[in-house]
């Protein structure tokens, strides 16, 4: 323990030889992050006072939309949409639903520039024209998002940590500015966080520490595969969390939310969720874990070198003007064939309807009967999540991209001259090439091939 007391000291020196002696100092905020949000709650709770609508829409991806959208199914809101999607019958839908003059649009997004967001905000300024719909800007400081809201007098423009990743910003304002406005006291939510700050402090009896080594070993051991009962969405978080953090160099855990518990490839950790309000510090114990697992792999767990690929080649596939190629590729069954049992684990990337998730019940089934462990992601979500993973971990995914018929007409962008159609059919081709490029096994099926 004398070893490991020293690293938890390490950590808190914000001391980058515990990792790879990079940069990784500038993005320990989140050590801090609970006391310094407690500061800023008066004027939070201020704001959350004044707001009179019947409904809140979250735009987000990755870390900027996953902790609210865990928040929401753990505080049981029905009045806060998490809009993570770009697929254009998922827009429709939640539009339909809403009066713009009772509506407030948050817009999310550390660099302020996340096509997603961006592409959304356009969507819903335009949707929101002639109503006195409210929106609201959660960025760092500086960003272009951040200088759009200013300008456009935008009802509040809060501000992000500049020193936490997005992945470890649930405790910051892209978390607590969501909590409040689901519902959730976010007082006592700070006060378990910081409760679990302070006790990832000790040597000993140290849980984030514990956990993370546990994590760590059982890597070492070849246990790669992390499964966990996720209540309330939890797993959503985690996976990126573990997958984008450590997910590199050849080297990652996979997270296998409610996966199996048990394999020659498996290691099972507990999730403490009986309460709602424990949430406060799982946030922290699972980021404090996986910092200390990011040691001992021998990692930068707050980098995300490989998520580029796929942005560059969307872009690439926008600017060429032509009509993105999503044709079946490879054969299911064979691709199938090559998962090996213990050892490798089966992705599915559906860039499909998220209303439409359960019809991939039959080909999880199939992936199951291989004996690898199955995850599933939908994109463009998984694009901000797990995708790190796939493209900079071990070459132990089996990927099956699944595509639907996206939605039927397009849908236009203000400002832009492509539509959601066609930006969510070049996000899918271009992860499907960053993957080939990469040598990864991988084939595309259409949805309705499979369901």
């Amino acid at each position: 323990m004398r070893d490991a007391g020293e690293l938890v000291e390490r950590i808190w020196a914000h001391d980058p030889s515990v990792w790879t002696g990079g940069d990784e100092a500038q993005w320990l905020g989140w050590l801090d992050e609970p006391s310094r949000m407690r500061e800023r709650l008066d004027d939070l709770l201020a704001f959350a006072s004044t707001v009179d609508v019947d409904d809140v829409v979250l735009l987000g991806m990755g870390g900027s939309s996953l902790a609210p959208e865990v928040m929401r199914r753990a505080f049981g809101s029905d009045r806060f949409h998490v809009l993570d999607t770009t697929h254009p019958a998922a827009i429709r839908r939640l539009a339909e639903r809403l009066e713009p003059a009772r509506t407030m649009v948050i817009a999310a997004s550390k660099s302020g520039g996340t096509i997603e967001t961006r592409t959304q905000l356009a969507w819903f300024r335009e949707w929101g024209r002639g109503a006195p719909t409210e929106f609201v800007a959660i960025t760092d400081p500086g960003s272009e998002l951040d200088r759009l809201a200013r300008e456009d007098t935008f009802r509040a423009v809060f501000a992000g940590e500049p020193t936490v990743g997005g992945r470890y910003s649930a405790l910051t304002a892209f978390g607590i500015v969501p909590a409040l406005l689901i519902g959730a006291d976010v007082a006592r939510l700070l006060d378990r966080a910081e409760e679990m700050r302070q006790a990832c402090r000790l040597g000993e009896g140290n849980p984030g520490l514990e956990l993370g080594l546990a994590l760590g070993e059982g890597w070492r051991e070849g246990r790669d595969k992390v499964s966990f009962e996720a209540p309330h969405g939890f797993g959503l978080w985690v996976e990126q969390l573990l997958a984008e953090s450590t997910g590199k160099q050849g080297k990652g855990l996979v997270p296998v939310p409610d996966g199996p518990p048990d394999g020659p490839d498996v290691q099972a950790h507990e999730v403490r969720l009986e309460r709602a309000y424990e949430l406060g510090q799982e946030f922290f114990r699972w980021e404090f874990a996986t910092a200390v697992a990011g040691a001992i792999l021998g990692i930068n767990p707050f980098d995300q070198p490989d998520v580029q690929a796929a942005k560059d080649r969307t872009s690439a596939v926008l600017e060429s003007g032509a009509e993105p190629d999503l044709e079946p590729v490879g054969s299911l069954d064979e691709l199938l064939a090559s998962a090996r049992a213990g050892e490798d684990y089966v992705a599915i990337l559906a860039f499909v309807d998220p209303e439409r998730e359960h019809d991939l019940e039959p080909l999880v089934a199939r992936a199951e009967a291989t004996g690898c462990v199955v995850t599933t992601g939908l994109g463009p979500r998984y694009l901000h999540s797990t995708g790190q993973l796939h493209k900079g971990g071990p070459d132990r995914g089996v990927f099956v991209q699944v595509v639907d018929d996206l939605g039927g007409s397009e849908l236009p962008i203000p400002g832009r001259d492509f539509g959601f159609r066609r930006l969510i059919a070049a996000q899918a081709a271009g992860d499907f090439q960053a993957l080939q490029e990469r040598g990864r096994r991988v084939a595309r099926v259409r949805l309705e091939e499979v369901a």
